[in-house]
């Protein structure tokens, strides 16, 4: 099975296994025009159109009963302009094989998210980031995109041409066209110093605003029903070159965040009960590594254990109160939580409904096993991130409607008034745009 997420007879199913679509139809185009095509087409026979990448949301996004655009034929890099700075991939590109190409070339992104299975376009679209003190998510490198709309035009933004499409579809949750290629600002390859270590959580609160602003790129992860977190810091370098060596780099990344953590939550899913040990194990088992390599290597790592996940962008300024909290709701309930909190950063961007819309933010994200009943804790954890007007990413859980967003995006009337005007019929429609952006 290829890594898109699909299944048996007809069915798609995405990554983490919650969402399942019966598409009527799966079109697998090899050029723009073939796709233009399976768009007009899908319009004569009064058929909703939804493009799929790797299934890595956990929200049913690209959901449809009508036409699944698969993407993976229009893959590649178009063009390198060295002296722009710029590249320009064809939308359904793994980032992978975008890392691994602009590497070749002695380029790369200045920032990344942690996992690089996601196509360039669902994970722009869906607004995927990593953590960043200046330098912003996927979707902000963007400097120029190519869709095709309800109609089966293609049409090209920029700062410069459409501007008013560009600012909105950079994150466009698939709602205003088909991306067919997005054109990505890139830089010299550099060398990034990570620095793991282990930390308390109570010191990492008290000192996250100096972590914050002393490392490029500050994140950690913390143990719920332990005081324990894993910090990770990666800062430019100057060299020389210091990768993990295979040995360690097997034992830390398969062994230990994969194989011994796959096994830890097969466990606790029989026994919950041992979940606060085995998180204290687990957090214990962690040492203080440092390593110097190009970026990809350094901000992605292999995720190999199904999760089921909701994130949320809060205000910077609030993400330590909103932790306190997080970890005084978990103690209280009685829920037993084997997977690990992440917390990252991001600037404000100008995107419209990007999460880190004109506020510099903050993100904490919630997992559980993929099967685990996730509910009662990710209800409990939203409820705290809505107090502070938190954002969810667009491709994790979260129960939010066009209501609430109207309300924690100054710009979502911007975005819904473009979507009138590119697709009136609502040709890219699904369930999950209709209580995310509202009839």
């Amino acid at each position: 099975m290829s890594s898109t997420a699909s299944g048996k007879n007809g069915t798609w199913r995405n990554w983490g296994g919650n969402v399942t679509a019966r598409p009527a139809r799966e079109v697998t185009p090899a050029s723009v025009d073939e796709l233009a095509d399976a768009v007009r087409k899908a319009a004569e026979d009064g058929l909703k159109v939804k493009a799929v990448g790797t299934g890595h949301s956990f929200t049913s996004i690209a959901a449809t009963d009508g036409v699944l655009i698969r993407p993976q034929l229009l893959t590649g890099i178009r063009t390198i302009d060295r002296a722009a700075g710029e590249v320009t991939v064809e939308a359904g590109t793994p980032l992978k094989r975008l890392n691994m190409a602009l590497a070749r070339e002695g380029l790369s992104l200045t920032n990344m998210g942690d996992i690089m299975e996601q196509t360039v376009s669902g994970a722009t679209s869906t607004g995927t980031h990593g953590t960043g003190r200046e330098s912003a998510s996927i979707a902000a490198q963007i400097t120029g995109l190519e869709l095709v709309t309800a109609d089966g035009s293609l049409l090209t933004c920029s700062q410069k041409e459409n501007p008013d499409v560009f600012a909105a579809a950079r994150t466009g949750l698939g709602a205003l066209g088909i991306v067919t290629a997005i054109t990505f600002a890139v830089e010299p390859i550099f060398l990034l110093t990570a620095r793991e270590e282990p930390m308390p959580f109570d010191r990492v609160l008290a000192e996250f605003d100096q972590l914050w602003a002393e490392n490029e790129h500050f994140e950690f992860y913390w143990f719920p029903h332990t005081g324990s977190t894993n910090t990770k810091r990666n800062n430019r370098s100057a060299g020389p070159e210091q990768p993990v060596g295979q040995l360690a780099g097997w034992f830390e990344d398969e062994f230990l965040s994969n194989g011994v953590f796959q096994v830890a939550q097969w466990v606790g899913r029989a026994a919950p009960a041992t979940i606060p040990t085995i998180a204290r194990v687990s957090s214990k088992a962690l040492s203080a590594r440092t390593y110097t390599d190009i970026p990809f290597k350094v901000f992605t790592s292999p995720r190999r254990v199904r999760f089921v996940e909701m994130e949320y962008a809060v205000p910077r300024a609030a993400v330590t109160e909103a932790l306190r909290e997080l970890r005084t709701m978990v103690d209280r309930s009685g829920l037993r939580i084997s997977f690990p909190v992440e917390v990252r950063t991001a600037p404000a961007d100008d995107i419209t409904l990007s999460t880190a819309s004109g506020r510099d933010s903050a993100y904490i994200a919630v997992h559980l096993v993929k099967g685990a009943p996730y509910h009662a804790y990710f209800t409990a954890a939203e409820r705290i991130f809505t107090a502070y007007e938190g954002r969810p990413h667009w491709g994790k859980v979260h129960t939010r409607d066009a209501e609430y967003f109207a309300g924690v995006y100054p710009r979502f009337g911007e975005f819904t008034a473009l979507r009138d005007r590119l697709d009136p019929d609502r040709r890219f429609q699904n369930a999950y745009l209709r209580r995310v952006l509202g009839a």
